[in-house]
């Protein structure tokens, strides 16, 4: 089991989550003392607890903007490998996103969001074209519910996405309920989790949204998860350093 901390940059700063209601989305502030800028939240990251992956969701390039390249590169300068959903939709997106991030070499994984998606035909080429290493499809759910504007999948179950997935060739997993994020009320998605790892045992999993510390952890690690999220419970201090010493090598998937 491993933990990853999460930056959501908006706006160019470090904001934190509530619920999936964006507009809601402030800056961050924390006990790490570090400002909210994304150098600064991610040296103090790397002070604090030594983490080396980070999840970055540039809310901005979802939305429909430009990725912030200068934001990850200077995560990336404080000693980050990362994986990021800058809202690659399409095969184009994804294939000026990889030609940028090759450039260096800090991109772990190019998240595919379902709520970024725009065709279900596209699943497969988009894969493609990251290549299956660095290719995460992240299952975004609301209240359980597929976050999609697809008519197709609204109304699929969710295990059905993350077979259309794997049918894609994606073989990391994201299982993330927005609802639950910045709530502090568990994560949600457990018993999902628990479905996705006894049908699919092959696959990276990792989910998050709402850790509030070790047990959260756990009752993941026990559903079968490789990897958390994590961000508020860092920034409040409800997850210490040495809570996280226990998880900083243990995943089996690196």
């Amino acid at each position: 089991m491993k933990v990853i901390p999460v930056i959501d940059l908006k706006d160019g700063v470090v904001v934190r989550g509530v619920a999936g209601r964006r507009e809601l989305y402030r800056p961050v502030e924390s006990l790490l003392d570090c400002e909210a800028t994304p150098r600064s939240v991610a040296d103090a990251f790397v002070r604090h607890f030594e983490f080396d992956v980070v999840y970055v969701a540039d809310l901005d390039a979802i939305a429909g903007s430009e990725p912030n390249w200068e934001a990850y590169d200077a995560i990336a300068t404080a000693g980050f490998r990362l994986i990021v959903d800058a809202g690659t939709n399409s095969i184009d997106g994804v294939t000026r996103f990889i030609d940028n991030s090759l450039a260096t070499c800090w991109c772990r994984g190019v998240v595919v969001g379902l709520e970024s998606l725009q065709s279900e035909r596209d699943l497969v080429g988009v894969r493609d074209a990251i290549g299956t290493k660095r290719a995460v499809f992240s299952l975004d759910l609301k209240n359980g519910k597929p976050l999609t504007d697809l008519p197709a999948w609204r109304e699929s179950e969710p295990i059905q996405l993350v077979d259309a997935a794997v049918n894609a060739g994606f073989a990391r997993l994201i299982v993330l309920d927005l609802a639950s994020v910045g709530g502090g009320q568990g994560v949600s998605v457990r018993s999902l989790c628990a479905s996705v790892r006894s049908r699919h045992p092959q696959l990276e999993l990792t989910s998050g949204g709402g850790v509030r510390g070790v047990s959260d952890i756990e009752e993941l690690a026990a559903a079968g998860c490789d990897a958390a999220l994590v961000a508020s419970a860092l920034h409040n201090g409800q997850l210490s350093s040495v809570d996280i010493s226990g998880y900083r090598n243990s995943s089996r998937s690196g």
